[in-house]
């Protein structure tokens, strides 16, 4: 939780080795929300972290590129799969 900046909605999503945190938080100066995703990995060493800021004016053009990716990824591994 970052204290100058706390979430104010939060999804934990645990996959293998890997968690994801879908936060959802105020700016700063105008209060808007924004998300940021942040995906934890461990590996024998260490916990290695990515994170992506999200803001309002982009959340249709993410959602629809997100959805028109995971669509192909569905579609193209069925191909990949009768081939092999």
């Amino acid at each position: 939780m970052d204290k100058f900046n706390p979430e104010i909605f939060t999804k934990v999503v645990k996959a293998g080795r890997r968690t994801y945190f879908f936060d959802v938080r105020p700016t700063k100066n105008t209060s808007e929300l924004y998300i940021t995703i942040t995906e934890k990995k461990r590996n024998e060493v260490d916990i290695e972290k990515f994170k992506i800021f999200l803001y309002k004016e982009d959340f249709e053009k993410f959602l629809s590129a997100l959805q028109e990716s995971i669509q192909f990824a569905k579609n193209n591994e069925k191909k990949n799969s009768q081939s092999d």
